[in-house]
């Protein structure tokens, strides 16, 4: 782990770019990028199209260091080069801009209200590549629906067993179980979750260091505890499917919670548009998350 990384994650001013969408997001985000199913014959050539769109924004000058601390990236991502070089040098070497890695396999059916995360069998062999690409940290995702203790427990203990593994490799995980914003019991899912992490947090030793990435609280500042806690390093928020506009608002109201969003950050971008349109709307979205994130 580079130290100039982590201070740079844990005091810097700015969010985390989100660029991981995986095999199941990959055709929504083209299509929201104005690509449409029919223009890619296979899961390749699919591939290739989300790393153009990845490459316009990553080499866009709005995707700038003085508001951007890091960005997570998918696996044929890091695996891909820009301009000749591997993303996350690229990224690391001519931005000034963390990479992470999205390591989970995806989600579990759902079951005890709560989607777990799906068996990771090649995890090792991913965390090996994922340090001679120089990656800094990894993201992994469970998804609670229901304000089920057991269930809820359940995706909390899978999120830091896995997570312990991820830092003897050297590298500083994001645990992200994401509460659904349309759960009817959102708020006491969060209160559930948080108790289940403080109890984690608690029992890591010194050099176990995590970040969280968590849907954006019902209850302002409830996560205050979590982000003042000596073995996070930083707590991101996910937009959750909210616009950007509205993720904003939501943010700024939460106390040293920056922003890690996807969909929010992109949601105006179009391939059609000309560089200067699509760098210009870049630009608009980089900037307000910044705002809400400082």
């Amino acid at each position: 782990m580079q130290q100039n990384q982590f201070e740079k994650i844990k005091n810097g001013k700015g969010f985390i770019a989100a660029l991981d969408q995986s095999g199941g997001s990959t055709p929504k985000a083209l299509a929201a990028y104005g690509v449409q199913e029919d223009a890619y014959k296979n899961e390749d050539e699919m591939f290739e199209l989300v790393h153009e769109m990845r490459t316009r924004i990553i080499t866009s000058p709005a995707f700038d260091s003085d508001y951007i601390l890091g960005a997570i990236l998918f696996e044929q991502t890091m695996d891909s080069e820009i301009e000749g070089m591997y993303t996350a040098d690229y990224l690391a070497e001519k931005k000034g801009i963390v990479p992470f890695l999205k390591v989970d396999k995806g989600l579990a059916d759902e079951e005890n209200g709560v989607q777990m995360m799906k068996p990771m069998p090649e995890l090792n062999s991913l965390l090996k590549r994922a340090n001679e690409r120089h990656i800094f940290g990894t993201k992994m995702r469970s998804v609670i629906k229901k304000a089920n203790p057991e269930g809820i427990k359940g995706v909390v203990d899978q999120q830091f067993e896995v997570g312990k593994e991820i830092i003897q490799a050297g590298l500083v995980p994001i645990i992200e179980p994401e509460v659904d914003i349309h759960s009817p019991e959102k708020e006491k899912c969060e209160e559930l979750m948080k108790a289940e992490i403080l109890k984690h947090l608690d029992n890591l030793s010194d050099n176990e260091h995590v970040m969280l990435k968590l849907t954006i609280p019902s209850q302002t500042n409830l996560y205050k505890e979590l982000i003042d806690h000596p073995m996070v390093v930083r707590v991101v928020a996910l937009s959750g499917g909210y616009s950007t506009e509205d993720a904003n608002e939501k943010l700024k109201a939460n106390d040293g919670l920056i922003a890690s969003f996807s969909r929010a950050l992109s949601q105006d971008l179009n391939v059609n548009q000309t560089d200067e349109e699509f760098n210009t709307n870049l630009e608009k979205a980089v900037k307000s998350i910044y705002e809400a994130s400082v």
